[in-house]
């Protein structure tokens, strides 16, 4: 499902998915910095998103519904020029037709390099 993607484009890697919470990484190199060599906010908004569209699956009838993002901001906290960050993502809300998901990604030293909050959309899938 990955493949092909822009996870795998981003050398984004699921470690940990449970109800309600999901974890990934992603490095901080040539895939996900921008021209002056920090990481890339878009590459810091598309791990948030990840580990949102994840988990919200996750907790969807797959049969009967998709998610889909909605709407998603990002505060870019602190600098990083390379090594690994780690995207933990967290539901605030899990309601019918929507979902809210917090989302906070740490440097190897656990400081905070941003902070993100995700909607998603539940889809009905059509019959």
């Amino acid at each position: 499902m990955i493949e092909n993607t822009l996870i795998e484009a981003l050398g984004i890697e699921i470690t940990h998915v449970e109800e309600g919470k999901v974890v990934a990484t992603m490095p901080v190199d040539g895939r996900t910095r921008q021209p002056f060599g920090l990481l890339h906010g878009g590459a810091s908004v598309a791990l948030a998103e990840t580990v949102a569209s994840v988990g919200a699956y996750e907790l969807v009838n797959k049969e009967t519904e998709a998610v889909a993002g909605l709407e998603i901001n990002a505060n870019h906290v602190r600098p990083k020029t390379d090594g690994i960050v780690t995207a933990v993502g967290t539901v605030l809300h899990q309601g019918k037709s929507t979902m809210v998901w917090d989302i906070k990604i740490t440097d190897e030293t656990d400081r905070l390099i941003c902070v993100s909050r995700c909607t998603m959309a539940v889809i009905q899938l059509r019959k």
